[in-house]
């Protein structure tokens, strides 16, 4: 093992390598009155980024997450609710995220029950069994898992099924469900180890998932099991429908097939025109598996271009915390120009940054519009899920660079894939490891 102790010459070293250039002093000052990123700052890059593109898909207001994890909720409800704003012409309508955030909490301790009974035999520093136990409780998600609730419960509308002081603001109820969830899988654990039957574990399960969804019950509200559907459009006719399931809701008022639509990510440290699913992500036994076609970035941006110039959103997952100016809504490669105020070198491939554990996926978003010049793109309308009071009202812009570095996934219906590449999703997929950060 190596082990290399720092002494008094290696300090005296490095002190006199920093008094050497009155530049660091200069630079001292400046960081540590304004911040790393306010000095790194490229001022140049911001005057690129306006709020100006050739392909825009009309939107309204956007939605608010607050403090909680559930952006693939907020990303796939908006994309739906675009396309009612389309058919009905009422743009500000809002479906309920509280609704599948609270079908999710049950789902998501059901399955997560099966892995821990499925890894029963495998000792307590297993790898999959300690993924399985690093956040079971925890609000984030992808896709699929959207997909899944949606298919299985349908949707509603805010009105029927409004947000609560919880899942504005979810680290308690996050914290809550992960000792809880813990502490069942000891449990089912020791009875399994003990020589419990089958019946006795089955009937433990179950009194564990009725807390689950005890504990979601008082967080979220209980879900109505119909609702009445009642709303002005934006020409102030009135209209009611009474007594409706989320279910009929769906499938009556909402035409897209969500089975029309693939995944195709950009991960290229990993084999390209492959079909990839991980399992271990699921969240609802039997609904769509979480993976992507793994694709070079040209395919992702001209399948996205494609669908919204036929006016339709899409879903996209990125890293929203790279190169971000969060309250001005921009993203930009060159943002902050960190490299050059400490002169040191921070180059890396993306698929470098992934295989290192620098860029990970940790936020989904719409796109709404893209700025073309000379059929290339040069920015993008992002719509985001944090309020109206950051960015353009909620819209962030998004520099084509900052797309080709820090986006891994993009939803597009398969029609705009050619007749190979749908081809591809047809292949025998690869099962990703449980651990994989992707």
């Amino acid at each position: 093992m190596v082990k290399t102790k720092l002494t008094q010459a290696d300090f005296d070293a490095m002190r006199e390598q920093y008094a050497k250039s009155p530049r660091n002093r200069v630079l001292q000052r400046s960081v540590m009155r304004n911040g790393i990123n306010n000095t790194a700052r490229d001022n140049r890059v911001v005057e690129n980024l306006n709020h100006v593109y050739s392909v825009q898909v009309d939107t309204g207001k956007v939605s608010n997450q607050k403090q909680s994890g559930r952006c693939w909720l907020f990303s796939l409800l908006n994309t739906l609710k675009h396309n009612f704003a389309q058919r009905y012409d009422t743009k500000d309508f809002e479906l309920s995220q509280s609704y599948l955030f609270f079908w999710d909490k049950v789902e998501r301790a059901n399955i997560f029950y099966d892995r821990i009974l499925d890894t029963a035999d495998k000792p307590f520093d297993d790898r999959e069994l300690r993924c399985y136990l690093g956040a079971p409780g925890s609000d984030g998600g992808e896709w699929a898992m959207a997909v899944a609730l949606v298919q299985k419960y349908g949707v509603m509308p805010t009105s029927a099924f409004p947000e609560s002081k919880v899942t504005n603001s979810t680290s308690d109820l996050n914290e809550v469900l992960n000792r809880k969830m813990r502490r069942d899988a000891m449990v089912l654990r020791d009875m399994v180890h003990a020589g419990k039957s089958d019946e006795d574990i089955k009937s433990q399960r179950m009194a564990m998932l009725k807390e689950v969804y005890r504990i979601a019950g008082y967080a979220c509200g209980v879900p109505p099991e119909t609702f009445d559907f009642e709303y002005r459009d934006d020409k102030k006719k009135y209209h009611l429908d009474a007594g409706i399931t989320p279910k009929e809701f769906l499938d009556k008022y909402f035409t897209i097939n969500l089975d029309d639509y693939v995944v195709l990510g950009n991960y290229p440290n990993r084999k390209m025109e492959q079909l990839f699913i991980n399992p271990a992500a699921d969240n609802v036994v039997g609904g769509r598996h979480v993976g992507f076609l793994n694709m070079p970035m040209d395919v992702l941006k001209q399948t996205v271009i494609d669908q919204l110039k036929d006016g339709e959103t899409v879903w996209f997952a990125n890293t929203v915390t790279e190169q971000s100016d969060r309250q001005g809504g921009l993203l930009d490669n060159d943002l902050y120009r960190r490299d050059k105020l400490f002169d040191i070198d921070m180059n890396m491939s993306k698929a470098q940054r992934l295989d290192y554990y620098d860029n990970i996926p940790n936020h989904a978003m719409t796109l709404t519009g893209v700025d073309l010049v000379n059929d290339k793109p040069t920015k993008w309308k992002v719509e985001n899920s944090w309020g109206e009071k950051v960015g353009e009202k909620g819209y962030f812009v998004m520099a084509d660079n900052w797309m080709d570095s820090n986006v891994f996934e993009v939803i597009v219906n398969k029609k705009y894939l050619t007749a190979a590449q749908r081809e591809l999703l047809d292949q025998k997929p690869v099962v990703l490891d449980p651990w994989a950060a992707v």
